[in-house]
């Protein structure tokens, strides 16, 4: 059998099991998804149910255009790191409970264009995270009122073009919400929302909350509230004036009024119905950066205009953290003796004694003042906790490595590379002439073989003992027990003969 195509079967077999662990180690893309480093796309693929195996490591998590009717539990198993999920324009007729326990990292949610009918209270049970939640163009006539409890990062929320005929106002307030900006209930059904709960909103939301093409009933008590929105200049109704009608009273409840423009129905109104806050516009500051070492002490500020080290009236403060959520001196003092956890001091500062690794993330700091004024004042810092560096830069955890590599590489050469292919070395010749024999060195009429000068050449380097010195002065040649086995020769050409020749001259 010829020697240079054998080759041992345990070595692919070897190479293999190696190449099928390191794929199975790996994450897998589902056939009719599209992967990269951060996103995992599977929008129109015609999908009735979740693929069973999606990699953990994406961001965002597209599964839009599907026909998705339902997500239960453990869908989303192990995907810690996902922070946006789109499922719009699905079938979604419900969602299970702790749907999105696996999904905690969740910052915004897009369950848009589905046929979702309530809102219940386990829906986004452990999305404290969350910062954006979209259920616009769904079927929603009923929203419970636990349903937005423990969303404590809540920013903007959309319920617009649904059934809505009553919306659970009373459950968010600055304590519970203390980021929410945007409330859009537009495009609903509500006639007749309880106008003293809305007034209680902080002043921040009532800015975002927009209440447009919704069949109001014309009364005292929102033409109030409507009228204090428009004198503060509020967005949501200086951008959709002509969409907010109301339907009056009596015989012309068939009409709607566009109560804006319209007055003449509210000249009998007094403005004293409700006791209305003095609504101030939210004062946002800057953006910082705090990079620190693993281990040390971080303390970061919240200088607001409102309060924080800037003086003035003392309003409360409340953090927004990547790794506890929300926090204020409540939540902080009851585990105020654990080092471990965060403390918020007086003037709002969050106190960090050791910060993590894990501890890295943006801190959102919000400074109210007392409700009459229902203003706040908003601080953002980024905070980066970096590694600190080994005393020692030599690892000898990575020379192990690099050493066994390498012990295991020559292994399976020894083990398993084909050996010589030229056979078993020949036999040694007869003794070569004396190496300062002028005849037998330059024969002229010899005939030169370099295969035979190989074969019974001595190498002074190879052969250290092959010569020594006799009492005369004249080299004599060794004895035959002195001079080791030969090599096993490969046959080489007339340039390479003519150079060792050389040097055995020399």
């Amino acid at each position: 059998m010829d020697q240079r195509t054998s080759r041992c079967p345990g070595g692919a077999l070897l190479l293999l099991l190696l190449c099928a662990v390191l794929r199975g180690s790996q994450p897998t893309c589902p056939s009719v998804c599209m992967c990269t480093a951060d996103t995992l796309s599977c929008s129109g693929a015609g999908l009735s149910r979740l693929p069973r195996r999606m990699p953990a490591s994406p961001l965002a998590l597209d599964l839009s255009y599907n026909r998705l009717t339902w997500l239960g539990p453990g869908g989303f198993a192990g995907m810690r790191r996902l922070e946006t999920l789109r499922v719009a324009r699905n079938q979604l007729a419900s969602l299970g409970p702790d749907a999105f326990a696996d999904a905690s990292a969740l910052r915004r949610l897009d369950l848009s264009s589905n046929r979702l009918r309530v809102v219940e209270s386990h829906c986004f049970r452990g999305l404290w995270r969350l910062e954006e939640l979209v259920l616009f163009d769904n079927r929603i006539v009923r929203v419970e009122a636990a349903a937005l409890q423990g969303l404590s990062g809540l920013q903007k929320a959309s319920f617009s073009l649904n059934l809505i005929d009553d919306f659970p106002f009373s459950s968010v307030r600055e304590s519970s919400h203390p980021f929410m900006t945007t409330l859009d209930l537009s495009s609903n059904r509500l006639e007749a929302p309880p106008w003293e709960e809305v007034a209680a909103l902080p002043g921040w939301v009532q800015r975002g909350l927009f209440l447009h093409n919704n069949s109001l009933r014309c009364d005292c008590s929102m033409y109030a509230l409507f009228r204090r929105w428009e004198a503060e200049g509020f967005d949501s109704l200086t951008d959709f004036r002509e969409e907010h009608v109301c339907t009056p009273p009596g015989d012309n409840a068939r009409s709607s009024i566009r109560f804006l423009k319209q007055r003449r129905f509210f000249q009998n109104c007094s403005f004293n119905t409700l006791s209305l806050p003095v609504l101030s516009q939210p004062m946002r500051v800057l953006l910082s950066h705090l990079v620190i070492l693993e281990g040390e002490r971080a303390r970061l500020d919240c200088r607001t205009p409102l309060g924080g080290g800037g003086g003035g009236e003392d309003p409360s403060f409340a953090w927004l953290t990547p790794g506890r959520g929300y926090v204020d001196r409540a939540a902080a003092s009851d585990d105020y003796n654990n080092d471990d956890l965060m403390s918020v001091w007086a003037n709002g500062s969050l106190e960090i004694p050791a910060a993590r690794l894990n501890d890295s993330g943006l801190y959102t700091c919000v400074a109210s003042a007392d409700l009459r004024r229902a203003a706040n004042g908003t601080r953002e810092v980024n905070l980066t906790v970096v590694r600190a560096p080994p005393a020692d830069s030599f690892s000898t955890g990575y020379t192990t490595l690099l050493g066994c590599t390498v012990t295991t590489v020559l292994i399976l050469m020894y083990l398993y590379l084909t050996p010589c292919r030229w056979g078993c070395c020949k036999p040694p010749g007869a003794p070569a002439a004396d190496l300062y024999d002028p005849d037998a060195v330059y024969d002229r009429n010899a005939v030169y073989d370099p295969g035979a000068a190989v074969e019974s050449r001595h190498v002074a380097f190879l052969t250290p003992l092959m010569e020594e010195q006799s009492g005369n002065g004249r080299l004599v040649q060794a004895s035959e027990e002195q001079v080791p086995a030969p090599w096993c020769w490969e046959k080489t050409g007339l340039y390479e003969t003519a150079f060792l020749d050389s040097v055995i001259k020399i």
